[in-house]
């Protein structure tokens, strides 16, 4: 959508969409290396931190992405500038698509592992929230293996997403970028 505000435009995204997207990609990034630190045989007590840690912001993620999907359904922006071609308009929603989807196969994967698994995830457990599985070694190794191969995608497609965002920002310059940050931008009119 655009927006006038105080002789300002603003094109793309809504601040709301803008701070649940910083917050996710923040939460993700300190997601990543909590999981892979934590599974590399460190200290026992470091991993019972990493664990509760990865644990509780998984769940976290798990709302602010259902919440982001809701959002964004609900909230439509503005096209892509005309300078963005087919080709790159199709991949581009191809991979917020994938984005969305590792984001909710990591986050309910690990979920339905550690519930599974019989073991607890110490937010929900604090806000009086039972698991919604019974415990299950063989599901428990099933959503096992998918978030350990989900995370491939997701390290993938983020990769690609910040690439893509470092193309448009500081090469193009062509406005993709400014959709999501900065908010504003003057009306050149």
């Amino acid at each position: 959508m655009v927006r006038v505000y105080r002789g300002l435009i603003r094109m793309g995204y809504d601040t709301t969409a803008r701070i649940v997207h910083w917050t996710v990609a923040l939460l993700v990034i300190m997601m990543i290396p909590a999981g892979l630190i934590m599974t590399s045989g460190v200290d026992r007590s470091l991993q019972n931190v990493l664990f509760a840690f990865h644990k509780s912001v998984g769940s976290i993620l798990l709302l602010l992405i259902a919440f982001r999907i809701i959002w964004r359904l609900t909230h439509p922006v503005s096209p892509l500038p005309a300078s963005v071609g087919a080709m790159q308009r199709l991949a581009a929603h191809a991979t917020h698509f994938g984005l969305y989807f590792f984001l909710i196969v990591m986050t309910v994967s690990g979920y339905v592992r550690v519930t599974t698994g019989g073991f607890p995830i110490e937010l929900f457990d604090a806000l009086g929230i039972p698991p919604l599985f019974p415990r299950s070694e063989a599901v428990a190794n099933t959503a096992k293996s998918i978030h350990v191969v989900a995370k491939y995608g997701l390290v993938l497609l983020i990769v690609m997403h910040v690439g893509a965002a470092i193309f448009h920002g500081l090469l193009l310059r062509d406005g993709v970028f400014s959709r999501m940050w900065p908010p504003f931008r003057r009306d050149s009119r």
